[in-house]
């Protein structure tokens, strides 16, 4: 065999994709951010509302992607449907913004939430047990550990392909079969007063807000929908990449086929099982105990209710193995989008190559680096309220690309068409404007950032245009 391969392999079927898209959507956030929204609307029906929303819009994205799948199967995913759509300053902004902030401060994230649940079996992990420190800097195993996982998943997919969506098909379907049986068990130790209290009581649709001190206050109209747009984050990031399967378009097989059904198959699943998950909440938890669990690990407080005291572990456990895959997924899919922009000669060269399993290994390894980075900062918590106003916008531009596609190149092959063309991704497209202008209003500290990274790349690209290479 050549020391390098010329192209990507043809190794992952419609399972494959379809539990690509899955595992990677499915991390932690749907143990924990109900806490959030459940203080932010201050009522199980809305609480339902905000996922039911979440799901509406991951699922319109995804199949109005679809139809841009199926045009345009190559490997990059959003970067190729941006560049086809607009021009390459549009696709290489996003791509930046990928690269510095969304996708490896995720992938870091992911690895924090998973050492921060590996601590409830193993407690020398926890976060608050420093391993070095300068001053007031400091590094806590639980950081160490994310590293850690990081490197071990990017070595791993390094590897080739097949080892990597062989870790994420087995794990995907493992963590899904768990939560249906975490569902399963809640909805048999199912709690009738606790339903009736959320569901039969004046409060059920009241939209307010539970402060630290568990007062309540009611909003404003429009403050209310700042409230909707704020709870939205939580749901709208548990429900993220939701597009991986575009991203490795190269690697399916049948790709005109396999990526956008990957994407309705995985959006859908999830979007359920999200759904019935917080409707099994609402059955075994009050709203208080809801908004008060403990750093808003709400499963923990659940799984307790259902399973006693071992409930603990079994829940750590499984958002080990949720997390696990989850950032399998997301490092699998990342390097394919840096290898798109390195074959535009916008990133570095070595990320345009294949090693002789016929994977990005460079752009993995780089990848990985830069989401260790972000584990040492400790600022991740803060950097997923920044940038989810970035995606939102980013998926608004590739579904309006779906109009202007079809009007300026209405001659190209679609095997696929959007489903709902033009109400669904109409709907898609305003409600994506509210979210964004609600949060630039009641969340500038953390939307203006966003922004103003992804307007950093303008005029990098620029240069690196200027001067024809990074590298």
């Amino acid at each position: 065999m050549s020391e390098n391969a010329s192209e990507f392999k043809k190794s992952l079927g419609l399972l494959d994709a379809t539990m690509l898209v899955a595992g990677s959507m499915i991390g932690s956030g749907i143990f924990i951010v109900s806490s959030d929204i459940a203080r932010n609307t201050g009522s199980v029906g809305w609480l339902m509302v905000v996922w039911l929303i979440a799901g509406f819009m991951t699922l319109t994205a995804a199949l109005s992607y679809g139809e841009l799948s199926a045009m345009f199967p190559r490997a990059g995913g959003q970067y190729v449907y941006l560049k086809e759509a607009y021009n390459p300053l549009v696709s290489f902004t996003f791509g930046w913004t990928f690269f510095a902030v969304i996708h490896t401060a995720t992938i870091a994230a992911v690895g924090v939430a998973f050492s921060k649940f590996t601590a409830y079996l193993f407690p020398i992990l926890d976060e608050d047990v420093i391993f070095w420190s300068i001053g007031s800097y400091e590094v806590s195993y639980a950081q160490l550990l994310a590293i850690a996982v990081i490197f071990l998943l990017t070595f791993i997919n390094t590897k080739g392909v097949q080892n990597g969506k062989s870790v994420q098909t087995v794990i995907t379907i493992l963590k899904l079969l768990s939560l249906i049986l975490l569902v399963g068990f809640g909805f048999w130790a199912f709690d009738s007063a606790v339903w009736q209290q959320n569901w039969a009581s004046a409060e059920t649709w009241h939209l307010q807000s539970i402060s630290k001190d568990w007062s309540r206050s009611d909003y404003t109209f429009i403050s209310g929908l700042g409230a909707l747009s704020a709870a939205l984050v939580g749901a709208l990031f548990s429900s993220d990449s939701w597009h991986t399967s575009s991203a490795v378009a190269g690697e399916i097989k049948n790709p005109k086929r396999n990526i956008g059904l990957s994407l309705a198959l995985g959006t859908i699943i999830v979007t359920v099982v999200y759904l019935l998950t917080n409707l099994m909440y609402t059955g075994v938890l009050s709203l208080d105990q809801m908004a008060s669990a403990p750093k808003d690990r709400v499963a923990m407080v659940a799984a307790q209710e259902i399973f006693g005291p071992v409930g603990i572990t079994i829940l750590a456990v499984m958002i080990m193995l949720s997390t696990f895959g989850c950032n399998n997924g997301l490092i699998l899919a990342g390097a394919r989008i840096y290898y798109s922009m390195a074959q535009d000669g916008l990133f570095f060269k070595k990320t345009g190559k294949l090693n002789k399993n016929a994977v990005p290994a460079y752009a993995l390894w780089l990848q990985g680096i830069v989401a260790a980075l972000w584990c040492l900062t400790g600022r991740y918590g803060d950097l997923l309220d920044m940038i989810t106003c970035v995606v939102v916008i980013f998926y608004m531009l590739c579904i309006i690309g779906v109009f202007i596609l079809r009007k300026k190149r209405p001659d190209l092959p679609r095997p696929y068409k959007a489903f709902g063309y033009p109400f669904l991704p109409a709907i898609y497209i305003v409600m994506g404007l509210l979210f964004i202008g609600l949060l630039v209003v009641y969340k500038p500290q953390f939307t203006l950032p966003g922004i103003g990274i992804t307007l950093a790349g303008i005029p990098l690209y620029y240069l690196i245009k200027k001067n024809n290479k990074i590298a």
